[in-house]
């Protein structure tokens, strides 16, 4: 309980900003967006089933996504990875190994340093992301339905500008 002593300026009229403040709508709408994104790639046919049964049973996550989402085509390194979705090296480790024991992605030898090693898709890995580009596609067309498209709009191009308005983003 608040005590309006300590707090001569708090009132409980003035608390609804903690429930609509910009970074909380923008939370639940990208939780929102991966689900339906995650829900579309359960019932995927081109998804291979034993993927699509995992994702189906809530076994796949938003953070799973984070590999998906910033796994370069020839490859990364865990460190580049990690550093890219905004992860500890140990977190997307974790991750990593999931996905390698589900056949989304693979370790190879870094051609560029034979100490090191890089994170590859798999052909199930590479099937996974064309049925992420398809989920996100029509998640995206949900949302502009769901909106208007002049709305939908202007959220990219502001969501867009705010994103690149931090270097540490990149």
């Amino acid at each position: 309980m608040v005590d309006f002593a300590v707090f001569p300026s708090a009132t409980a009229s003035d608390d609804g900003w903690r429930q609509t403040h910009l970074g909380r709508l923008l939370g639940h709408a990208m939780r929102r967006f991966d689900a339906r994104v995650l829900q579309l790639m359960a019932h995927d046919v081109e998804v291979p089933l034993a993927l699509s049964n995992l994702a189906a049973r809530d076994q796949v996550s938003a953070a799973h996504i984070h590999i998906t989402r910033h796994l370069a085509l020839e490859g990364d390194r865990l460190t580049d990875l990690a550093r890219r979705a905004g992860m500890t090296k140990q977190a997307m480790a974790s991750l990593v190994d999931q996905c390698e024991a589900w056949g989304l992605v693979q370790r190879l030898p870094d051609p560029a340093d034979a100490r090191a090693r890089r994170v590859c898709f798999t052909q199930t890995g590479l099937a996974w992301l064309q049925a992420f580009r398809r989920a996100v596609a029509q998640t995206e067309s949900e949302f502009r339905e769901a909106v208007g498209q002049d709305v939908a709009v202007v959220v990219a191009i502001g969501l867009e500008a705010y994103a690149g308005a931090d270097a540490w983003m990149d």
